[in-house]
């Protein structure tokens, strides 16, 4: 009898936890890394360099599903500060759980592209505006993030080299995401006025995230150096550091593309052309750059695997980084006509899409049976 037993508890929702409210108790901002990876699969899938109807219906349905994950996951993060604001706000002294707090923004911000690569065709102009509402707040977020929690890390955290790893990018990456969604965003506007002040408050963002990501990056080398890799657990967190490099190129690409003509529309011609000369370099040399970082982050996995990596929401970092690489690659290709690009490209989004089906696949396993909603903030505490 026991073992008919034990299969029939193993299909019980929630079995891993003491009681169902458990889910929102420990819910914590990781989460928003699987619209992440979600939202930038969909993104890729919609730019491949393939006039394929099914792609593009499959790229859009991710999109949709997207938007039902991050409103989920919104109201299961708000239920939370509600019903156990005392244990939530533990979240600010965490020193890694707190840095999730980026992957917000940085959901949202796919679902703000999404809006105008699959809502504009759809349903026409009129989700601009709502598009252009979002990316506001998006920008709001980004900000917040990129200052407080560093300050946070300086002021009330406790942190040590030995123990950094790239989850420390996530917060300040954020508005670097926001100033390539920015870029997408500024031409489909109607008033050229509007359209210079979104490119330029994308420009300051890029310049926001940017410098302190390879700030970040410098330490990181130095880290692995002294110290070695992380702990299994964090495994996923090499490829963490393709975040920002490969968001910069495509934000650099996204915005250098529209600059002549938003420039121009507003007197400032001359400054347009610069920018776009200066989009598509940066956006080459960042693209080499990151090429460096994939190459040894596969080879950092391939260590891993070699002694088992153990699930965990962390997993979602093998996706969007991959995705915003993958993106900058297309937009390369589609930039420069060169065939390498559009050939590399189509590789990355196919490992992008294999990845996502493995962690989503493990994701909804655990998320059933419970085992992912655990919050380090109060491990320990009394349920």
């Amino acid at each position: 009898m026991k073992c008919p037993n034990t299969a029939t508890l193993s299909l019980k929702p929630f079995s891993a936890l003491q009681h169902p409210r458990e889910v929102i108790r420990q819910f914590t901002p990781n989460w928003f890394a699987a619209t992440m990876g979600t939202g930038v699969l969909a993104l890729a899938l919609a730019q491949l360099p393939i006039a394929s109807p099914v792609l593009h219906a499959i790229a859009e349905a991710l999109w949709q599903f997207n938007i039902v994950l991050f409103l989920m996951f919104t109201a299961l993060y708000a239920a939370r500060w509600v019903l156990f604001f005392d244990e939530a706000r533990r979240i600010f002294g965490h020193s890694t759980v707190s840095m999730f707090f980026g992957t917000i923004p940085m959901g949202l911000a796919t679902i703000i592209n999404g809006f105008l690569v699959f809502g504009v065709p759809r349903w026409g102009d009129g989700v601009v505006q709502l598009a252009e509402a979002l990316w506001w707040l998006d920008v709001a977020m980004a900000l917040a993030c990129g200052v407080l929690i560093p300050y946070m890390m300086f002021t009330r955290q406790e942190h040590s080299i030995d123990q950094m790893t790239a989850v420390w990018l996530l917060p300040v990456v954020a508005a670097e995401v926001a100033a390539a969604s920015g870029g997408l965003l500024a031409p489909h506007l109607a008033d050229a006025h509007s359209q210079l002040v979104v490119l330029v408050t994308s420009y300051v963002l890029w310049a926001f995230s940017l410098p302190v990501a390879f700030s970040i990056l410098t330490i990181l080398l130095l880290r692995m150096a002294l110290h070695k890799l992380p702990h299994e657990n964090m495994a996923a967190s090499s490829w963490l550091a393709l975040g920002p490099i490969g968001t910069g190129a495509l934000g650099m690409l996204l915005l250098g593309a529209e600059a002549p003509a938003i420039f121009a529309a507003n007197g400032l011609s001359g400054i347009g052309e610069i920018a776009a000369g200066l989009g598509l370099v940066a956006g080459i040399t960042l693209w080499g750059f990151g090429l460096w970082w994939m190459l040894m982050a596969v080879l950092i996995t391939l260590r891993y695997l070699r002694a088992g990596i153990p699930f965990n929401l962390g997993w979602w970092g093998f996706t969007f980084p991959l995705g915003v690489y993958s993106l900058a690659t297309l937009k390369l290709a589609s930039t420069l006509h060169l065939a390498f690009f559009s050939v590399v490209g189509c590789v990355l989004v196919t490992m992008l899409a294999l990845m996502w089906l493995i962690v989503g696949k493990r994701t909804l396993q655990g998320a059933w049976r419970g085992e992912l909603f655990v919050s380090p903030c109060i491990a320990g505490l009394k349920k």
